[in-house]
């Protein structure tokens, strides 16, 4: 039988899972009896795994005395949700028979990927699975269900702790209302893979480890899309990295995190903000505030590293003898510490977990609607690379208006051109997909070298914080001060030629083809 999911799937820890098994619904909501059951799957593919590089998965599953064979295509998960497309049929035994498959369509494509090669064992999950119905308003129906087992390949083994929420009817904003009441508070972990990417990991030994930061990844828009789909595509770009990067954040103390975290947030300002025209501002307004106030938490953490990793330690081999970089690095770092624990507690708080969980709804549930307006709707129905061209234009002219004007910019003004030319960055970036790469790359390199300029201008500017720090005492206390002043007369000095390179590499810029344009 052939369906399309739409699954929620989050990863818990011991705790959260023995919550979520009890966890009391929202209002509005009832769930029918649960039902535990035993699960034994096994994963087939190649001997070079090209149903995974494919994004496909083929599984044979005990149920009962019964063994299920399941295709998936499309089994990429992006905030935690997935729409894979799924076909089951039942088979006479623990191995796979692709030729029962009724759908020829689908059993062509699985041939072709099969080609030649024999399907084989690549690992196992072996899971106690409990479900429950839940049901809501509007006919709503969510099966719930929460899986505790392993991975198993070979004599090893890998624990999962997880809950899927699978929506057979009803808005999809009924998966997070319910998703919300499971976690109970603890940080939450949209699933980044299904159990098959997991357990092909596993079984090529690759090491989980703590999280790595993450970047923006690259935008799922193509030329013939809608700029609604376009702006979908950008918001769930902006999720993935922000849900994962807060993460990063609270378990590690890689300064890429908070880098990258503040990145995310950053670009959905940014998406908010090109979009602005064509979407409702009750929700997004509301969303833009609160992502505001965790970007300038998070920001403090960024600056103390910047201060340390690019203001003063960098400095060391040009420091005289009488001028020691160890004190002020502690002494920051001591900072540091204070404003990480900080941003950590704002980071653990439930209204984070309520902010993702609003702006996975809002994106899924396209919130940005306004009930009965026929103009948004022609607007957000248009061709993205007719708005794309538009929003293109307009951060280049507020930029170029800045630069201009470039001789005789104050300091103030040269922060507002560095902002403009970042969300210009971004605003290519959000689109780039919709232009040939040979056309973008070199106006993006361009603007990636200018924007490097500005940012190292903003960090001398930004070397001031030293003199703000709170002041050691005795020797210690000397040492900082003039360590402070060492540093911050070296970036000024140096801040002057600076200015320069950054005036000549506007020239570039500002020559450079305006791809959007053509």
């Amino acid at each position: 039988m052939e369906t399309f999911e739409t699954e929620l799937k989050l990863e818990l820890d011991r705790a959260s899972f023995k919550h979520a098994s009890s966890a009391e619904l929202p209002s509005g909501y009832s769930a029918g009896r649960p039902v535990t059951r035993n699960l034994r799957s096994i994963y087939f593919d190649t001997s070079d795994c090209r149903l995974r590089r494919a994004k496909w998965s083929l599984r044979v599953r005990k149920v009962g005395r019964d063994w299920v064979q399941t295709v998936k295509s499309g089994t990429a998960v992006s905030g935690g949700l997935s729409r894979p497309h799924e076909y089951e049929i039942q088979v006479s035994g623990p191995v796979p028979e692709p030729d029962k498959i009724e759908d020829e369509a689908l059993k062509s494509v699985l041939s072709s990927l099969i080609g030649a090669g024999e399907l084989i064992p690549q690992f196992e999950t072996v899971i106690r699975r409990t479900t429950r119905m839940i049901e809501g308003g509007g006919g709503t129906e969510i099966e719930l269900a929460l899986d505790d087992g392993q991975i198993v390949s070979g004599e090893r083994q890998c624990p999962i702790t997880e809950a899927e929420l699978e929506l057979k009817s009803g808005s999809v904003d009924a998966l997070y209302d319910v998703a919300k009441a499971l976690v109970n508070g603890s940080p939450v972990r949209f699933s980044q893979s299904s159990k098959a990417t997991r357990g092909y990991a596993f079984a090529a030994g690759e090491k989980s480890g703590p999280p790595k930061p993450k970047t923006a990844g690259e935008i799922d828009i193509s030329h013939g899309d809608t700029a609604e789909i376009a702006f979908r595509a950008i918001l769930r770009s902006c999720f993935d990295q922000i849900a994962h990067n807060r993460i990063v954040v609270l378990e590690t103390e890689d300064p890429e995190g908070p880098h990258q975290l503040r990145i995310g947030l950053r670009r959905l300002r940014s998406a908010f903000n090109v979009f602005k025209k064509i979407i409702d501002p009750a929700a997004s307004d509301e969303l833009d505030r609160r992502a505001r106030a965790i970007g300038a938490g998070v920001g403090n953490l960024r600056d103390l590293d910047v201060l340390i990793d690019e203001i003063v330690a960098p400095l060391e081999a040009e420091m005289p003898g009488s001028v020691q970089a160890n004190p002020l690095i502690s002494h920051i770092g001591d900072e540091r510490e204070k404003v990480r624990e900080n941003v950590r507690r704002m980071l653990g708080d439930p209204k984070t977990n309520d902010f993702l969980f609003d702006l996975a709804a809002y994106t899924e549930g396209r919130g940005w609607l306004t009930r009965q307006a026929i103009e948004q709707t022609a607007a957000l129905a248009g061709p993205a690379p007719e708005f794309a061209a538009r929003a293109l234009n307009k951060q280049w002219k507020i930029a170029a208006e800045y630069g201009r004007r470039i001789e005789e910019l104050k300091i103030e003004e040269r922060h507002e051109m560095r902002k403009a030319l970042k969300k210009l960055r971004y605003t290519v970036e959000f689109f780039r997909p919709l232009y040939k790469e040979k056309t973008v790359k070199p106006f993006l390199e361009k603007m990636k070298t200018l924007q490097d300029m500005f940012g190292y201008l903003n960090d001398v500017a930004m070397a001031e914080k030293l003199t703000g720090l709170p002041q050691a005492k005795g020797q210690k206390g000397a040492s900082i001060c003039l360590t402070t002043g060492f540093a911050i007369g070296w970036h000024e000095a140096r801040a002057t030629g600076a200015w320069t390179r950054a005036k000549e590499l506007w020239d570039r810029t500002r020559k450079a083809d305006k791809f959007w344009t053509k």
